[in-house]
């Protein structure tokens, strides 16, 4: 099969197209033919680590058609369309990957926004409810809300029955983001986000912040209000996660790491993530596309993913 490889950490130019063998699907496994790939922050941060052995198919997430199954996978079948999530390999045409890490594509969604809807939504459901216990009323803070996660938060949050305050850069983003829900947008290039923040809910701060960027985490926790929450996920800036911690404990704050590599098995994960793609397929949230490039060109997509500030999911075809 042809996939995105790479043998040295390094930018995106590292990664090469090639034929690599075909993956093995294990007893529990599901072989996807894979259709849509979404490339997700981990795969960005993971291509800069040493990977596991030479001709390294980076990826977290896939869609495509079973084309296999494991001796023991009951609730798969042949020629189901799925979604999935794991923690490599998606940058290919084959994927295999556990049966318990897949779910059902629903009449209705297509194949490009299942594949960007698990790790996206997912993620911004678990932070926003599970972790962030975010309430009808509150006010949430979502530090680059321009990206996958964020654009799902945006829309989770507002559906809870919270204000949204989202930061992003441009006009066209701002456009977008309030379309899908956020009642302010800050332009973080043009104006300080604590400043705006504290401005708009009358000094008190937000009670909940958002951050997949890492790099900002002390602004972040500057705008949150006392007895606030924030949720860190991800590390989409790069960098250290370094954060001085004395204002936080004098202020009540509960900070709530979320990595969601472990928690997709859950069964009341998994089953959120079910809920999540029906309601995709119904349209009641938006899967936010930017740009679909072919998996030859790999490189330029991570390129692309990383540089041009993308609003919403940088997607690949086999």
């Amino acid at each position: 099969m042809k996939a995105a490889v790479y043998d040295k950490p390094g930018p995106p130019s590292v990664l090469r197209y090639a034929d690599v063998p075909d993956p093995v699907c294990g007893p529990e496994d599901v072989l996807i033919a894979v259709e849509a790939i979404s490339i997700e922050g981990g795969d960005l941060i993971n291509r800069r680590s040493v990977p596991q052995r030479s001709s390294w198919i980076v990826g977290y997430a896939a869609a495509g058609t079973v084309a296999a199954i494991g001796e023991n996978v009951r609730d798969r079948a042949v020629g189901q369309r799925v979604t999935a999530f794991n923690m490599d390999g998606s940058h290919a045409e084959l994927w295999a990957v556990p049966a318990s890490r897949t779910w059902p594509i629903p009449q209705g969604l297509d194949t490009m926004r299942a594949a960007a809807t698990p790790i996206g939504f997912g993620t911004a459901r678990h932070c926003i409810t599970t972790r962030g216990g975010l309430a009808s009323g509150e006010t949430v803070l979502i530090q680059g809300a321009a990206g996958g996660v964020g654009l799902a938060a945006v829309q989770v949050a507002r559906q809870v029955g919270a204000t949204v305050i989202a930061v992003a850069s441009g006009h066209e983003r701002e456009a977008r983001l309030t379309a899908l829900g956020a009642a302010h947008v800050i332009d973080r290039l043009r104006h300080d986000v604590v400043d705006h923040v504290l401005r708009l809910t009358d000094g008190k701060g937000a009670d909940l912040v958002i951050d997949p960027v890492g790099s900002t985490l002390q602004t972040s926790l500057a705008a949150l209000a006392t007895e606030g929450r924030l949720v860190f996920v991800g590390n989409a800036g790069g960098g250290g996660l370094d954060v001085d911690l004395w204002s936080p404990m004098q202020n009540n704050q509960t900070l709530h790491g979320v990595f969601m590599g472990s928690l997709f098995e859950r069964p009341v994960v998994h089953r959120t993530v079910d809920d999540l793609l029906e309601a995709a397929a119904q349209g009641r949230i938006e899967v936010v596309i930017d740009r679909v490039f072919p998996l030859r060109e790999a490189s330029k997509a991570h390129d692309y993913a990383e540089t041009a500030r993308p609003l919403g999911r940088v997607m690949m075809t086999p």
